[in-house]
């Protein structure tokens, strides 16, 4: 996520700078074309400003769907934040002697808390780890440039710059031995730490720990975090429709084709500068297109590691910050920064 208050002149030109370029060498070329007589169209310029609106409405309308995409997914992580706070009041609230039989000491029912809350943010951290697990449709899955421009923009504004916070989070920290082995390679391990914690709750029923209204309230959190889950996985694993997500390129490239048959006639009435400015004129005018569509095509999937997620790993690290406070401990990791103006 991006938190700076804007976005600096020489930031939006490196990110879009190889866009320019080859904006500039077509123009160019049409340009050098209509100066030596090859190319002698001039198409008015009324049909053409009617593509360029219809294709603006079409981007916008691509792009208001993205933002809801993006919108829904950091709304689902407030629901995760409240709840893990929930979870870690009950579990400091809830689990005590009240109902049991024979006294349990207090540094055991202390080691009950730290286990059920651990292994929540095993959960959390888990979670993270499957969401950004590239699908076939995301940037870095694709061929040639796309790809290696994805995987460089995760390298340089995204997960690639919390690589030592990522270390940290490795589920062995949170969870048992036997647990952690037995979990980490099954099919969805974060499921699977949700089914673990309810085994647990039913073993402190049985014991007395918890009774049959706390089991219940307690269950009823964990269903919402299976609930939780679901959701982000929808956005993750369902794509955006790519009939909307494919074609707006098409009709950008359209655009772009046939935005200097218009514009480099009328600019050749001026004189001989008057080409030169057309090339820039043409350029800017197709940038602002491109842009439009590369906006909402990068927005549309909030879980693929870029600067433009969803700050999961702040929003996991917060959580657990909250969650080990309950449990009276001071050794807390820190929390995490923006780096370059990016938070992940």
């Amino acid at each position: 996520m991006i938190v700076t208050k804007g976005i600096n002149l020489g930031v939006l030109v490196k990110w879009s700078a190889h866009h320019i370029v080859w904006l500039i060498a077509v123009m160019g070329i049409v340009a050098f074309l209509y100066k030596l007589g090859i190319i002698q169209i001039s198409l008015p310029w009324f049909p053409v400003s009617v593509v360029g609106t219809a294709v603006a409405f079409y981007v916008g309308f691509k792009n208001n769907q993205s933002y809801d995409r993006m919108w829904e997914a950091r709304k689902v992580w407030g629901g995760i934040v409240n709840d893990s706070r929930t979870w870690g009041m009950v579990v400091d609230g809830f689990i005590s002697n009240l109902y049991t039989d024979e006294l349990v000491s207090n540094s055991e029912i202390q080691l009950i808390k730290q286990r059920l809350i651990y292994r929540h943010i095993a959960w959390l951290y888990a979670h993270r780890s499957q969401l950004l697990l590239p699908t076939t449709w995301e940037h870095v899955s694709q061929r040639g440039a796309m790809a290696r421009h994805a995987k460089n923009s995760q390298r340089k504004y995204g997960i690639g710059l919390y690589g030592d916070e990522i270390t940290q989070t490795e589920l062995r920290h949170y969870l048992t031995d036997d647990e952690h082995d037995r979990l980490i390679n099954q099919a969805n391990t974060a499921a699977q730490i949700i089914n673990e914690q309810s085994r647990d709750l039913s073993k402190l029923r049985e014991r007395g720990l918890i009774d049959d209204f706390r089991h219940l309230e307690m269950t009823r959190i964990l269903r919402s975090f299976y609930e939780l889950q679901g959701k982000n996985e929808r956005i993750k694993k369902f794509p955006f429709p790519r009939q909307y997500a494919n074609m707006s390129r098409y009709f950008i490239g359209i655009f772009i084709l046939l935005l200097p048959l218009s514009i480099m006639p009328e600019f050749m009435k001026l004189g001989d500068w008057g080409l030169e400015v057309a090339v820039f004129i043409s350029a800017l005018i197709a940038w602002i297109y491109v842009m439009m569509e590369i906006i909402g095509d990068y927005s549309e999937n909030p879980f693929q590691g870029m600067a433009n997620d969803i700050p999961m790993m702040s929003l996991c690290r917060s959580i657990e910050i909250d969650l080990r406070q309950m449990l009276n401990e001071s050794d807390l990791p820190p929390e995490i920064k923006p780096k370059g103006g990016i938070l992940m």
